[in-house]
Order: structure tokens, then C-alpha cells, then sequence
């Protein structure tokens, strides 16, 4: 069992739900990611997932998009980020995962990553662009290292197409609460709360849903039927003033916002 089958056993007997924030690797910088993912730790995040800077944006909206580019310019590489990552992970309660591109695993090697990964003490992954088809060598990887292979359903996803995505995954399913990108949201779709119960009634994998939440009211929507909520743009937004502006303030900031979510949950 990977540390996340952990967390959502241990979830399940509490009768809680995951609280998982989003945040970009090296904007502005590396040493400031990794104090943002203890701040969020240690204020009550279930796990973080820690998005790996990529040029060809998959389905991120502007303020992800902005993130990465800022990052790319300063030069951020995969491996000063796994080595952040690795450093951090010995430090913090919850599990953390990288949203990776798959022709960044597939050009570093597909078992190399995995094992960089293992090694460093990181539960998983999120490949948003890996599709079912080209998914069996990579979920077998996984499986051989106890690593969790996180992927993605949609609104538009048929219906047999997600099953065979549950088939292949591992940890958790995420499912996109819309179809588009990612970024803060007022009103998420009425029929959203309907797709997620059907999809957890034919998987014994927790389904957590990403994708425009930002306020405690779409928590208090959401908790009730899925397994655990995925909170990005409102968390990069606000690490992207550290650059201009006191850290110490930026990371208050996003720890008190952090729990005006968690007391909605």
C-alpha cells in the first residue's frame, strides 16, 4: 500500500475528508516552496501536490500558467526540484505527489523517475496528460514501487472510458469538475455532485474533485460526496506576491485561507 492508501484508510475511519492544496515548484524559488508546503502541512492539508513547471501548458488556466513561466525563467530544473521535495518530505505529516507532464517522465525515463521518487520519499503522481491508452507501463512501474498513478476524469470522459481510467490508477481518481482549465471559480457545474456519485459507486478508489474550488461554499457543496477536495489557483495566486513582498506575510496569508477552507469541510 502507497502512503496516500494510507492516508485515505486512516481518512475513512475518522470519517474526514482530504483537504489537498496545489502549489508550483520554484515560483519565485525552491526554499520558498518547500517552507509553503509546511506552512500547509502543519495548518491541516491532508497532502500537497507540487506541480512540476512545464512549457506546453495541459489544461492550466492563467494564474498556473504564470506560475510555471515565472519559474522556467529562473532556470527551476526537475532535479533541484525532487531534491526540494526529498528534503522536505522527512519533515511534514502528509503525503506529497508531483502534477507532471508525461513527456517529462517519459524524456527523464519512466522508471527512473519512479525511482527518483520512491527514493525521496514521495508517494505519487498526477499525470494529466497520460492517456489510457499508453497507461500500462507506467501503472505497472507504479504498482512495483508502491507509488500511487493518479489520473484524471472529466466532465466529457464517457462513461466505459472512465472505468478502464480507474482500471490504471492508483491512490485516488482525480475528477475535473469542469471542462476547461484550471483557475477560481463563483459557481461550479449543478450536475457535478451527480457525476462523482455515479463514479464512486464503481470504484473502491477515493475520487477527489480539482478543478475552480476556492471558497469554503464549494467546500460545503462538494465534502459531502466526494472524498477529498483539490484547492490550486487560489494557493498560487498568493505565492506568487512573495516575490514583491514580506514572506513570512505571504505564508500567514495562505495558512489562514487554508483554514477558512478547512473549517468548511
Amino acid at each position: 500500500m502507497s502512503a496516500i492508501d494510507d492516508l485515505f484508510s486512516q481518512l475513512r475511519q475518522d470519517n474526514r475528508k482530504a483537504l489537498m492544496p496545489f502549489v508550483t515548484a520554484g515560483d519565485p524559488d525552491l526554499d520558498f516552496t518547500a517552507e509553503v508546503i509546511k506552512e500547509l502541512v502543519a495548518r491541516g492539508a491532508s497532502m500537497c501536490e507540487v506541480g512540476i513547471p512545464y512549457s506546453d501548458p495541459i489544461a492550466d488556466g492563467p494564474v498556473i500558467q504564470a506560475s510555471y513561466t515565472r519559474a522556467l525563467g529562473k532556470k527551476v530544473k526537475l532535479a533541484g526540484i525532487l531534491e526540494t521535495l526529498g528534503n522536505v518530505a522527512p519533515q511534514i505529516s502528509a503525503p506529497l505527489v508531483t502534477m507532471v507532464s508525461y513527456a517529462i517522465i517519459y524524456r527523464h525515463g519512466v522508471e527512473k523517475y519512479a525511482d527518483q521518487l520512491k527514493q525521496r520519499g514521495i508517494a505519487g503522481m498526477i499525470v494529466p496528460d497520460l492517456p489510457i491508452e499508453e497507461a500500462a507501463q507506467l501503472s505497472k512501474v507504479c504498482k512495483t514501487r508502491d507509488l500511487s498513478l493518479i489520473q484524471l476524469v472529466t466532465p466529457t470522459t464517457p462513461q466505459d472510458r472512465a472505468l478502464k481510467i480507474c482500471e490504471t490508477s492508483s491512490g485516488f481518481i482525480y475528477y475535473v469538475s469542469v471542462a476547461g482549465i484550471t483557475g477560481e471559480r463563483t459557481a461550479l457545474p449543478p450536475e457535478l455532485s451527480e457525476r462523482v456519485t455515479w463514479l464512486r459507486e464503481q470504484t473502491p478508489l477515493p475520487v477527489c474533485i480539482g478543478f475552480g474550488i476556492s471558497q469554503p461554499e464549494h467546500v460545503k457543496l462538494l465534502a459531502p460526496v466526494a472524498d477529498g477536495l483539490i484547492v490550486g489557483s487560489a494557493i498560487v495566486r498568493r505565492m506568487a506576491s512573495a516575490a514583491d513582498s514580506d514572506r513570512s506575510a505571504t505564508l500567514k496569508d495562505i495558512g489562514d485561507y487554508l483554514e477558512t477552507l478547512l473549517a468548511a469541510l
